[in-house]
Parts: structure tokens; C-alpha cells; sequence
């Protein structure tokens, strides 16, 4: 066991009880929840008898009725990535509606607040499978580490994303959000949390100009100074530092968890132009090794299952990048039958592909033959025009990289092409001499806008994010500089910790023999630094 967070080194996490084992009473008691009051069959019976009943008798049933009974069916067909939109949704920007939540506030800008009752359903269904944030909210929000902060956050808006606000309100923080992908968001997940008081700005399919109006919405408000950012992929602290100078050197503490946006912050802090810390959870190994690693192995075969309705075995799939998130993704292709090419910079990770029995390829080699071209490497320009224009018939084009700068879609917006959406998130790029591509997202990520994610693997990833919060929030002056850290070691061992009696596994404890013959703190941590596991 890890022991109390009193004897962490270097750290401010020693609130009365936290550092305490987690064991499996401390982790919330398991529900059963039936969104639909009865089995997925019933409720499409339910529904096609209903739909048998409309047609004989239409004045009978009224409109709201039928839409309860489709939404309702829905939530059993599909998961929550097919985002819920009831039959009276229509195309009116959320910019240019008027909405209050019932406690009568409009301090947030959503798809339709009357959601807010199917959000919440999903809500609590995630956390169920969050065991360590539920544990941190019931042991923490006594102490309130977070009282007086004010983090402003652009995350992708899920369920999950949702256990993570409120718990970080039950800490005593204020939240406003805005989300980071302009396709990822669950409108009913938005519209729960609106309905709880929280800013949220964010709705599935915003265009440019929405993105960011939705982030500067959470960023200037009048007589509200954030302290705190919780990004992912550097565009609200790009906003803040670019648009709001004053107010970005007030504030105490950067957290970011992709690549993308790691790498905007070594770019700053290199150039002296960092004026607060900020802390690399991206690279920490519950990340990294979790969701980068785990989550994509999933993801990557549902987002391509419910775009495409293809079969695995025997496709010949290019992926682009072989770190954690190109790992999963080769490794489940692999699982399920197909032949799988890797393109890598790095000889290391090459090698690495190499072992695993992938064939190591620039992607010219392969480009004209290969039936899926996958890019996982956070860098731009990875697929060209040109690799575009010798793609054969069908090809399928997908990023589970953060942003959209790896596949060159711009390139694709000429008068010679055109454009024919399948359905959401799916697009024919067609050219003159018949041949098409299918793009998916347009080029922007694939996990969320097109496919579910893991709970329990956002579940790391989310409270990695919280205890990186608390511990810059919390920081006494001098401890943190104007540089980017990585997440202490003992802190990954205790979210990895938190994590395990979901599953009833029993660590082994050191006797104090073996600890003195390995130098090691019985209680961790158990690797240094430089350790790659």
C-alpha cells in the first residue's frame, strides 16, 4: 500500500485523510442503472409498436410522446457517442438562442438545455466507472483543496469530462469550459452540466469562429480572474496568452495533456516567454501508458466500425507514428486480422515496431496500396496532396492524432474535388476521374467525434488531472518556477493505486528486509525518474 500522502516528499497533497488507503469501501457503492426502465429489445418493441400505432391513429399520440420513445431507443442502439438530439432540434446557432437553466441562470451557451435529464443519466453511468475521482470527491470535499481557484478548462466534453467538473467543484474550485474539438462534444452531457450551474460553451459541430468564441466567452468575463487552466491541446492558453496578456501572468498553475499542447509549452518556455508553471500530464506514465496506450486500442476499432461498417481481417492499414496512441492502434488492428504498416522518425520507436512484428515503411511505399492510412504522431503535414492523389479507390483517411493539422485537408477544398457527407462525420472526397477517398471527422480526431472512449481509462487520466491541479494550485511560493514539470512519481503510483480494487488486486508489500536491500521507501516510489516502463 502506498500509505499516507503526509509522507509524500515534495508535495502539498496532505489534507486530513486523503493520504489514507483506498480500499474497496471507500469506493462508492455500485448501482444498476436502466436509462430506459426496461431491456434495450423492449424498448424497441416498445417503439415499433408505437410507431405501428402513430400511422393508424396520428391525431392519438402526441409529437413529444414519439420523441420520448426515439430517444429512448436510441440510447439502447447506440452509446453516447451518437450524441442524443431530440425530433424538435433544428439548425439555429446556439449563439442566437435565448435559454435559461431552471435556477434562471444563461451564463452558458449549449445545443438545447431541455437535454440536461438525458445528460445526466450518462453522468452518473460514468461514474460508476470512475472509482478514484468518486473516492477523491467523498474523501476531499471536506477540506476543499481547491477553494478560491478558478479554473478555466477546454477539454473535450463527455460524460467523463463531466465527473471530473464536479468533482472538481465539490473541491471547492469554480469551473467555466469550453470545449477543445469542435465535433466531440455530448450536447446532452453540455446541457447537464449547464443545468448544474457550471459555464459550459461548447456544442457537437461548432465551426471555426464558434471555438473560439466559445473559449473567449469562458475567458472574459467581467469581475472573473481564472487562476488555473486545465487544457488539452494549448488553444485556451494560445488564447489567453496571445489575447489577454495581463491576465495570463496571474495565473498560478498550466495543466495540459496532449502532445500538441505540451509541445506549445516547451516552445514558450524556451523562448522565456512562460510566466507561470505548468505541469506535463501528457508524459506522465498514467497517462502515456493508460490512455494514450489503452484507450486508443479501443477506440480506434469502434470509431472505425460504426463510420464505415468495415471488416478488419485481411485490410492493409498504414498508421503513421508508433508512440503509445500509434501502439494501440496497431496492436488492435493486428488482433483482428489485419495487415498493418508503421511509418516512424524515431529509430527507437521503429525498432520498437519491428518487434512487435509490424513492417517498417515510409509511407510512399505503401500509399497507392493500402486500404486504411491512420495518423498518430501530433505533427502536421504527415498526409500530403500528393499521398492523397495516389490513394487507391476507398481508402479510408482518419487522425487519432489531437489536432488536424496531420492530414492536409485543406489541400482537398478545390473546385476539381467534391464533397459528399455520407453521414455525420463521414465524408466522400471525389475526383474528377471517379475515384474516392472516405474521410472521416475531416481530418480532425477520430476518438469521440466518431467513437466512445473507456470510462475507466479516462478515469486515470481525469484524476492524474485533478491531484496536477491541486498540487500547483496548492504549491507554497518558490516550489514550482516559470517551467513545464512533469507529475511527480508518487503521485502516478497513488492514481495507479486508487485504480486497483476495482479490479480486487492485492499488491505485495515489501518486507522491510527487501526494501533496505532495493533502497526503497516501503511505501514508494518504486522506480526512479528515469525509468521507461
Amino acid at each position: 500500500m502506498l500509505g499516507d500522502i503526509n509522507e509524500w516528499p515534495a508535495t502539498t497533497l496532505d489534507w486530513k485523510g486523503f493520504g489514507k488507503a483506498i480500499d474497496d469501501n471507500a469506493m462508492p457503492n455500485k448501482k444498476t442503472y436502466n436509462v430506459n426502465g426496461d431491456s434495450g429489445i423492449k424498448a424497441q418493441i416498445q417503439f415499433a409498436d408505437q410507431k405501428q400505432e402513430f400511422n393508424k391513429r396520428p391525431t392519438k399520440i402526441s409529437r413529444r410522446s414519439l420523441s420520448r420513445s426515439i430517444s429512448q431507443s436510441s440510447t439502447d442502439s447506440y452509446s453516447s457517442a451518437a450524441s442524443y438530439t431530440d425530433s424538435s432540434d433544428d439548425e439555429t446557432s446556439p449563439r442566437d438562442k435565448q435559454q435559461k437553466n431552471s435556477k434562471g441562470s444563461s451564463d452558458f451557451c449549449v445545443k438545447n438545455i431541455k437535454q440536461a435529464e438525458f445528460g445526466r443519466r450518462e453522468i452518473e453511468i460514468a461514474e460508476q466507472e470512475m472509482p478514484a475521482l468518486m473516492a477523491l470527491r467523498k474523501r476531499a470535499q471536506g477540506e476543499k483543496p481547491l477553494a478560491g481557484a478558478k479554473i478555466v478548462g477546454c477539454t473535450h466534453i463527455t460524460a467523463q469530462t463531466a465527473v471530473l467538473m464536479e468533482t472538481l467543484g465539490a473541491l471547492g474550485a469554480q469551473c467555466r469550459w469550453a470545449a477543445c474539438n469542435i465535433y466531440s462534444t455530448l450536447n446532452e452531457v453540455a446541457a447537464a452540466l449547464a443545468e448544474s450551474g457550471f459555464p459550459v460553451f461548447a456544442w457537437k459541430g461548432e465551426s471555426e469562429d464558434d471555438f473560439w468564441w466559445c473559449i473567449d466567452r469562458c475567458v472574459n468575463v467581467e469581475g472573473w480572474q481564472p487562476n488555473m487552466i486545465l487544457d488539452d491541446g494549448g488553444d485556451l492558453t494560445h488564447w489567453i496568452y496571445k489575447k489577454y496578456p495581463n491576465m495570463f501572468k496571474k495565473i498560478k498553475g498550466i495543466v495540459e495533456e496532449s502532445v500538441t499542447g505540451v509541445h506549445r509549452l516547451y516552445q514558450l518556455s524556451k523562448a522565456g516567454k512562460l510566466c507561470v508553471p505548468a505541469m506535463n500530464v501528457n508524459d506522465s506514465v498514467t497517462k502515456q501508458k493508460f490512455d494514450n496506450l489503452y484507450c486508443c486500442r479501443e477506440s480506434i476499432l469502434d470509431g472505425l466500425k460504426r463510420t464505415t461498417d468495415m471488416m478488419f481481417g485481411g485490410k492493409q492499414v498504414v498508421v503513421c507514428g508508433y508512440g503509445e496512441v500509434g501502439k494501440g492502434c496497431c496492436a488492435a488492428l493486428k488482433a483482428m486480422g489485419s495487415i498493418v504498416y508503421v511509418t516512424e522518425i524515431d529509430p527507437i520507436c521503429a525498432l520498437q515496431a519491428c518487434m512487435d512484428g509490424f513492417r517498417l515503411v515510409k509511407l510512399n511505399e505503401v500509399i497507392r496500396q493500402v486500404d486504411i492510412v491512420i495518423t498518430c504522431t501530433g505533427n502536421k503535414n504527415v498526409v500530403t496532396r500528393e499521398h492523397l492523389d495516389r490513394m487507391k479507390n476507398s481508402c479510408i483517411v482518419c487522425n487519432m492524432g489531437h489536432s488536424n493539422t496531420e492530414i492536409d485537408v485543406a489541400s482537398l477544398r478545390t473546385p476539381e474535388l467534391t464533397w459528399e457527407r455520407v453521414r455525420s462525420q463521414v465524408d466522400h472526397v471525389i475526383w474528377p476521374d471517379g475515384k474516392r477517398i472516405v474521410l472521416l471527422a475531416e481530418g480532425r480526431l477520430l476518438t469521440l467525434s466518431c467513437s466512445t472512449v473507456p470510462t475507466f481509462v479516462l478515469s486515470i487520466t481525469a484524476t492524474t488531472q485533478a491531484l496536477a491541479l491541486i498540487e500547483l494550485y496548492n504549491a507554497p511560493e518558490g516550489r514550482y518556477k516559470q517551467d513545464v514539470y512533469l507529475l511527480p512519481k508518487k503521485m502516478d503510483e497513488y492514481v495507479a493505486s486508487l485504480h486497483l480494487p476495482t479490479f480486487d488486486a492485492h499488491l505485495t508489500e515489501l518486507t522491510d528486509e527487501q526494501a533496505k536491500y532495493l533502497g526503497l521507501n516501503k511505501n514508494g516510489p518504486f522506480k526512479p525518474n528515469y525509468y521507461r516502463y
